[in-house]
Order: C-alpha cells, then structure tokens, then sequence
C-alpha cells in the first residue's frame, strides 16, 4: 500500500513553546515544525524567518508581543523555502534581509517552490490566500552583514557558511548571547530536509563552519534549542551523520550500478534504526535520495522541484 504523500496526512496542530534563551532573545519551538525567532535592539527587533503565510506569522507576533511591543525592524530570511518567507508581509519590516545567493533563487525557482511545499505541507500554510506574491529582499549581501543592535543589546553577524542546505543558506550570529540561528543548516532531532542540497559542501566545510562559532544556544530549523557547547555540537553531528549516512548509502548503490529505488531502500534501512521517529523523516527521505543521487550522476545544482516531479518521485521511491 502506498504511503500517504509527504506531509499531507499530518494535520495535528503541534505544541508551540516560545523560549527566552537571553535578555531579548527568542525562539519559538513547535515539536518539529518549522523554528522561528527574534532579537531585540534597543528600539526595534530583529526577526529570523516568517513562517509560511502572513497568518500564521501573526500568531507567532501575538507571542512576541506578550515580551516587546518594539517594532520589527528587520526580517532575516535564512533561505528561500516557502515555509520559510511567504509569511513576510505580516513583519511589516523596513529591511527584509536575505543572501545574494537566496534572492536570485526566489527568482529562478521561489514560484515552483511555493506550490512545491503547499502540496507536501499544506497545515503549516493557514490562510494561504491572503499571500500577496513571492517574498523580495530589500538587502542582500554575498558573504557577510552586520546589523547593529544598538545600546548594550551587540550586533547580529549574518553569514553565509557555504553551500548546504540550499545554495544560499545564512546563519544568523547574536555575540552578546552566544546564540546562534542556523536555519535548516542543522536540525535537532529532526528529519533533514535535503532535496535542494548540496551534501558534500555540507557534511563538511560548511558544517565546520557552523560548529567553529562554538554557541552557547543553537536554534536549527526545526527542533529543540540546543544549550550549552555539548549540545550544540551534538545537534551538528546528528546532522553530519544523517548527510553522511545517506551520501554513503546512495554511493554504495550508485557505484554498484544499482538503481535509484535501490539506493531509497538502501538508505532507508541505514538511516531508519536512528532517525526514523524524527519528525519528517518519512515525508524528506524519497527527495533527500533522489538528490544524492543526482550529485552521484554528476548534476551539481539541484533540480526544481514542482508538483509534478515531487509526485514521480515519491511514487517511484514511497509508493
């Protein structure tokens, strides 16, 4: 029998818990949905991704609201995922910040994307219609961006690591606090989503990257916060093992000459035992697979994802 699609059996509202890691900073946890948070400067906030309509960005500002009526200043887009942006408009950011490697992705594939993640996630898009459009950022940078928080309040590094998760993928740095945002570059006890990665940049330099700013708290993409060095570096080396559980599995098989259901077979039955209760682990792993593969056949940049393909794909892999 085959599998339900991705994520569109899961309906179960999840439990949100909003977290003071420091004086002004914020993340809001949702048992493996999508993470979000947000860091005050002496008169405004920052915050770090926008869920995925304007909806359900509100309900994460009632939540804020209830610790600053500070107005956001800024909205710091880690990648291009839809989950991720659509929800811009409810910030009312003057500066929607994201990397020069993001924008030009919106461009080329945020449309396919958008109706990608709607029909594999469609609970975590409330009220999809009020989303005016694609989400643009009115400040790019390539590598590096520093946003002043003023008073006594720091500064935010905005970084880009390398290529992994998506090929423009930043991480957002609090030195005040020790707090790291590092979007879907690294999960805590959840499933990685990897179907636009880049696994080899990833599972090293990037994630060295990652790990070398030695944070105090670490907020992934999805999944717990990480407090103290131990754990956050443990919440990193789940992530390598699960890159490189699969880019070991997929190789196998591709060497071989084996096919691509294979090496989903493969892969399932290695990653399974340590994984497989982590949320969407399910929903990702067919994706994950068919893009490990693609990097083992030599195509460097990932191929857009579109209703149709997401739908070819897990039928030949989950069905």
């Amino acid at each position: 029998m085959s599998k339900p699609f991705a994520s569109s059996t899961d309906l179960a509202e999840k439990t949100e818990t909003l977290e003071v890691l420091a004086d002004g900073v914020y993340a809001l946890t949702a048992q493996g949905d999508p993470n979000v948070g947000a860091i005050e400067g002496e008169d405004f906030v920052v915050c770090i991704e926008a869920r995925a309509t304007p909806a359900a960005a509100r309900d994460w500002l009632a939540q804020l609201r209830r610790h600053t009526d500070k107005p956001v200043r800024y909205l710091v887009l880690t990648h291009y995922h839809a989950v991720r942006v659509l929800g811009a408009s409810a910030f009312g950011a003057e500066h929607i910040v994201m990397s020069e490697a993001t924008a030009a992705l919106v461009e080329e594939r945020g449309r396919a994307d958008w109706d990608s993640e709607f029909g594999r996630m469609p609970r975590l898009f409330k009220d999809p219609d009020e989303i005016p459009g694609l989400t643009r950022p009115t400040t790019t940078f390539a590598t590096q961006h520093r946003i002043e928080l003023g008073g006594n309040r720091g500064a935010l590094g905005l970084r880009f690591c390398g290529r992994g998760h998506t090929e423009g993928d930043v991480v957002v740095w609090h030195d005040r606090s020790r707090t790291l945002f590092a979007g879907d570059l690294v999960e805590a006890e959840a499933a990685l989503y990897t179907g636009d990665a880049f696994h080899f940049d990833w599972s090293g330099a990037t994630l060295d990257r990652v790990k070398a700013y030695r944070a105090e708290h670490l907020v992934g993409g999805r999944g717990a916060v990480a407090r103290g060095t131990v754990a956050t570096d443990a919440a990193i080396e789940q992530t390598r093992s699960f890159l490189t559980g699969m880019i070991d599995a997929v190789g196998a098989v591709h060497r071989r000459g084996g096919t691509v259901k294979e090496a989903f077979d493969a892969t399932h039955a290695a990653l399974a035992p340590k994984f497989g209760q982590w949320p969407i682990f399910e929903h990702c792993l067919p994706f994950n697979v068919q893009r490990v593969w693609d990097e083992c056949d030599g195509i460097e940049r990932p191929r857009i994802w579109t209703m149709e393909r997401d739908r070819q794909v897990w039928a030949a892999l989950q069905g």
